[in-house]
C-alpha cells in the first residue's frame, strides 16, 4: 500500500502541481516601453573575490533610463569596498553595526533603501554577474503585464562534481516546493522569490512596511515575496541573463549552504521536521525500496513512481547542461538534502545556530 501511495503522490506532482518539472518560465531579453529611474542595491560582506566583476556588469547595463548602484559594505574585513572599483553612478555606503533582531543582509539592504529615492529598486547579491540587457529586461517584465515584483532564479555554478550532483537538484526541489506557475498566478496563495535578483516597486515595498517588516527573516526572498503578493501580483522565472559566480567546489560547501536555513524553513519545529522527513521518505525513498524488494503490484508502483520522478528531473538537468543520467541518482541526492536538513536542526539545538559570513543565526530570541 505504501508503494501505491507513493505513486499517487507522484501522479499528483506531475499532473497537477503547477508543472513544476517544466523548469519554466524564463525571462527573455526585452526593452521596456518606458524607463523609470532605478536604484540598484548590492549588500556585501567579505565579497572581495567576486565584487569587482559584479559591479562592472551593473555599471555596463544598457539601460536608457537613469540608474544608480549602491554598494552597502556590511563591515567587510577583506577590502570589498576597494575591490568594487569606481564609477560615476556607483556609491559605496559603509554599513552601520547590525541591531539585534535584524538579519545581516536585510540590515544592509535597509540602509541602501533608506539612502535611495528611485521608484524602482533592484536588490541583487554580491556574487551575481549581469548581462548588459538584464536591467532593461527586468523592468520590461515589471511593467507589462504589470506586477509589483520580479524575481529570478539566476544560473548557478555547475562545474565541479559536487555542483553537478547537487545544484540542479537544489533548483528542482525549489521548483517543487514553489511551482513558478503558481507563484505567478495572482489567484494562488503560493509566493516565492529568488534573492539573487529582486526588482520591486518602492510603493509596494512601502505598503508592506518596508524592509523593517521582514527584518529578522533568514529566508528573506521568500518572506518578501509572500508580503508583496498580498498587495499585488508577482513574477518568478529563470534567468538567462544573470549568473552566480560563487563556487561550491565541495559537497561540504553545499551542505553548509543547505543546513544554514533548512530548519528555519521548517519554523524550528520538531513536528514539522518529522513530518517533512516522513513525506520525503514517501516521495524519494519508497520507490527504489519497492523496486529492490517489492514484487507484483508493489514493484510496479515503485517502478512507475521512480520513472515519473526521473523524467520530471530531466528538464532541469538540461537547463544546466548536465547528463540526464543524473536523474537516476535522485534518491541519493534527496538523502543528502534530508541529512542536511537534520544537520540544520542539530546545529540549531546543539551547535549554537547556523553561521554565515562570521555571524551566527538562529540563536537570538
Amino acid at each position: 500500500m505504501i508503494a501505491l501511495l507513493s505513486l499517487l503522490v507522484w501522479l499528483y506532482l506531475v499532473l497537477a502541481h503547477g508543472k513544476f518539472w517544466s523548469s519554466r518560465p524564463k525571462l527573455q531579453p526585452a526593452s521596456p516601453a518606458e524607463f523609470p529611474e532605478v536604484d540598484v542595491i548590492v549588500p556585501a560582506r567579505d565579497e572581495a573575490e567576486t565584487i569587482g566583476p559584479v559591479i562592472a556588469s551593473l555599471v555596463a547595463q544598457d539601460y536608457a533610463g537613469p540608474f544608480r548602484i549602491t554598494l552597502v559594505d556590511d563591515d567587510s574585513a577583506d577590502g570589498t569596498a576597494a575591490a568594487a572599483g569606481t564609477a560615476p553612478n556607483l556609491r559605496v555606503l559603509r554599513g552601520q553595526p547590525k541591531p539585534t533582531g535584524w538579519s545581516g543582509k536585510l540590515w544592509a539592504v535597509s540602509q541602501g533603501v533608506a539612502a535611495s529615492s528611485a521608484p524602482v529598486l533592484l536588490f541583487t547579491d554580491a556574487d551575481i554577474v549581469h548581462d548588459p540587457r538584464h536591467l532593461s529586461s527586468l523592468v520590461a517584465r515589471l511593467l507589462k503585464p504589470r506586477v509589483e515584483m520580479v524575481s529570478e532564479m539566476v544560473r548557478l555554478n555547475c562545474t565541479s562534481l559536487a555542483e553537478r550532483a547537487l545544484v540542479p537538484a537544489f533548483v528542482y526541489f525549489f521548483q517543487m516546493l514553489y511551482p513558478f506557475a503558481s507563484v505567478n498566478n495572482p489567484r494562488s496563495r503560493v509566493a516565492a522569490a529568488a534573492g539573487g535578483t529582486v526588482l520591486v516597486r518602492r510603493e509596494a515595498l512601502e505598503r508592506i512596511g518596508g524592509i523593517d517588516a521582514i527584518k529578522d527573516a533568514l529566508i528573506d526572498d521568500v518572506t518578501l515575496a509572500k508580503a508583496i503578493k498580498k498587495v499585488g501580483p508577482i513574477y518568478l522565472g529563470h534567468s538567462g541573463l544573470a549568473t552566480s559566480v560563487r563556487p561550491y567546489p565541495h559537497f561540504a560547501d553545499i551542505w553548509q549552504m543547505v543546513s544554514r536555513t533548512a530548519f528555519t524553513q521548517l519554523r524550528y519545529s520538531l513536528g514539522v521536521l518529522l513530518a517533512t522527513l516522513l513525506g520525503l521518505t514517501l516521495v524519494w525513498l519508497v520507490p527504489p525500496w519497492a523496486i529492490l524488494f517489492g514484487t507484483g503490484w508493489t514493484f510496479a508502483c515503485g517502478l512507475t513512481a521512480f520513472l515519473l520522478a526521473t523524467a520530471s528531473y530531466i528538464p532541469t538537468l538540461r537547463r544546466f547542461g548536465c547528463n540526464p543520467l543524473w536523474s537516476l541518482t535522485l534518491p541519493l541526492i534527496a538523502s543528502f538534502y534530508m541529512a542536511a536538513t537534520v544537520g540544520s536542526a542539530l546545529n540549531h539545538w546543539f551547535g549554537g545556530g547556523s553561521r554565515w559570513k562570521s555571524r551566527s543565526y538562529g540563536t537570538e530570541p
